[in-house]
C-alpha cells in the first residue's frame, strides 16, 4: 500500500469514526430525552413488558415525537429512524446486536469484546459495522439474556451455557478467563429446515440420496450422523427425526432443545441443566440417557454425544432400541469410531476391543456432513458399520462424495433394501424407481 493510499484510508478512517462518534451523541441524547418526558419508572415499567414488540412500539412513539422537534430538523428520515431503532434496541433489545438478531439470515452472532461483533450469514463470518462502546454494555446485555433463566455471568461464574426462550444458544464468557473483555455466542434456533426434501432443494445432497436416508430411519436403523463444528449435524438429526413414524414413542435427550418435530409425534423432550450458582442440580447427558431408558421409549434421539453417554447409547441401542439417532464431532467415518471407543471408555472401563464390539453390533450406519469453503453444506459420506471378521469394526462404504466435483455415487445398494422388499415393507415398483434415479 502507498502512502497516499494509507493518508485517503486513515481519512476515510477518521469520517466514519466521527461520524460514529456523532451518531453515539445523538442516541445517548435522544436516550437522556426519552427517559425525561416519560420517566424511569415508565420506561422500566414498559422494558418489563414480556412483548418486546409492544414495549417498542410504545416507546418508538415517544422517539420519533422527539426526533420531529425543529432541533433535529437537520436529520433525514432515514437518520432519524435509525437513532431511534438504536435508543429502542439498547433500551428494550440486546443493543447493538438486536439488528443482528432480529435477522432471519443470519445463523449465528459472536461478539469479541468491545473490539468487534461478527456474524455468519450463509455459511460464512462477516464482520458487523457496529460494536459496543465499553465492556459494561455488553455485561449489561448479557444480564438481560440471563437474568430471566436465574443465570449470571461474573468473575465467581465466568462461563455461562444456556437456551434462551426461543431456542437460540447463548456461551458467554467473562474476564479473567475472556482476556480482551466478555465474549458472547449466540448460536440462533432455526425451524426452517425440519424435512430431507428441504436438504434436497438446498443443494445439500441429491433425492435419491434423500430417499434412502429415508428408508434407513424408517427400516429402524442405528444411525450416527458425523461432521465438524457448523456443518449442519443437527439440522440433518432433525430432518432423520423427522421420518419417524408417529405411532413410535420417541425420546429426544439434547444439551440445548433444539429438534423441532410434527406436533403430532409421539415426542419426549429432555434437556439436560448446568449446576446452579450454588453448584447443584447438574443434570447430565448421560443421566438423563439412563433415565430415558426407564420411560418406555421405542427410539432414543440424542442430541449430540461427548463423552461418558456414549457407552449408555450404544447399549441401548443393543437392548431393543433400534432406530435411535446420535451426533458427534468427528472428520471422517474412521474417526468418528474411534472417537465413539474412546468416549465408551470414560463411561465403562473395558478393554478398546469390547468397546468396539459394542459398535459393531449397535450402530448400522455412519452419515457425514460437511460444509464446504463457501459456507454450503454437503450431506457426504454413507458407511454401513459392521463387525469385521477378525473382529473390531468394519465400514463398508454405501454412499461416497467428490469434492471437488460436488457429486455423489452409490458405492452398493445396503442390506437393508433388501430385506425390505423381502417383508413388504418397500414396493418392488418403488425401489426400482429409486435404482433408475440414480445419476
Amino acid at each position: 500500500m502507498s502512502v497516499l493510499e494509507r493518508v485517503r484510508e486513515q481519512e476515510a478512517l477518521g469520517v466514519v469514526v466521527e461520524e460514529r462518534h456523532e451518531s453515539n451523541d445523538l442516541v445517548g441524547e435522544l436516550k437522556r430525552e426519552l427517559v425525561g418526558r416519560l420517566g424511569l419508572a415508565t420506561v422500566a415499567s414498559m422494558v418489563a413488558i414480556p412483548d418486546m414488540r409492544q414495549a417498542r412500539a410504545e416507546l418508538g412513539v415517544t422517539c420519533q415525537a422527539i426526533l420531529n422537534e425543529e432541533r433535529y430538523q437537520q436529520l433525514s428520515p432515514f437518520e432519524r429512524k435509525q437513532i431511534s431503532a438504536r435508543v429502542l434496541d439498547e433500551v428494550v433489545g440486546l443493543g447493538p446486536i438486536q439488528p443482528l438478531l432480529d435477522d432471519e439470515s443470519i445463523t449465528e452472532v459472536m461478539v469479541n469484546g468491545c473490539d468487534a461483533i461478527y456474524f455468519e450469514r450463509d455459511g460464512l463470518l462477516q464482520r458487523a459495522p457496529q460494536q459496543f462502546e465499553t465492556q459494561d454494555q455488553i455485561l449489561m446485555v448479557v444480564d438481560r439474556i440471563l437474568a430471566p433463566l436465574g443465570r449470571r455471568l461474573d468473575k465467581s461464574s465466568p462461563l455461562v451455557n444456556a437456551r434462551l426462550a426461543n431456542g437460540d444458544r447463548v456461551n458467554a464468557v467473562a474476564v479473567p478467563i475472556a482476556i480482551d473483555g466478555p465474549y458472547v455466542t449466540i448460536r440462533k434456533f432455526s425451524n426452517r429446515i425440519t424435512t430431507l426434501g428441504r436438504l434436497v432443494s438446498l443443494g445439500s445432497l441429491p433425492e435419491w440420496y434423500a430417499t434412502l436416508l429415508g428408508w434407513a430411519v424408517r427400516r429402524r436403523q442405528d444411525i450416527a450422523v458425523a461432521g465438524g463444528t457448523g456443518s449442519g449435524k443437527t439440522t440433518l438429526l432433525n430432518a432423520l427425526s423427522c421420518q419417524i413414524d408417529h405411532g413410535e414413542r420417541v425420546i429426544t435427550i439434547e444439551d440445548s432443545a433444539e429438534l423441532h418435530f410434527d406436533p403430532n409425534a409421539h415426542v419426549v423432550r429432555m434437556e439436560a441443566r448446568d449446576a446452579s450458582i450454588e453448584g447443584t442440580g447438574e443434570v447430565t447427558i448421560r443421566d438423563l440417557v439412563k433415565n430415558a431408558l426407564r420411560q418406555r421409549p421405542d427410539r432414543i434421539v440424542v442430541g449430540e454425544v461427548r463423552g461418558s453417554e456414549a457407552i449408555d447409547m450404544l447399549q441401548a441401542m443393543n437392548t431393543g432400541h433400534d432406530g435411535s439417532l446420535t451426533t458427534l464431532h468427528a472428520g471422517t467415518a474412521e474417526e468418528a469410531i474411534l472417537r465413539l471407543v474412546l468416549m465408551a471408555r470414560f463411561g465403562m472401563d473395558l478393554p478398546a476391543s469390547i468397546i468396539e464390539e459394542q459398535v459393531a453390533t449397535a450402530l448400522d450406519l455412519i452419515v457425514m456432513s460437511a460444509r464446504r469453503s463457501d459456507g454450503s453444506r454437503r450431506i457426504t459420506s454413507l458407511s454401513r458399520v459392521r463387525r469385521a471378521d477378525g473382529g473390531g469394526v468394519e465400514l463398508v462404504p454405501i454412499v461416497s462424495y467428490d469434492l471437488v466435483q460436488d457429486s455423489w455415487k452409490l458405492e452398493r445398494e445396503p442390506d437393508f433394501v433388501a430385506t425390505a422388499l423381502a417383508e413388504g415393507a418397500l414396493e418392488r415398483e418403488e425401489v426400482e424407481r429409486w435404482r433408475s434415479s440414480i445419476s
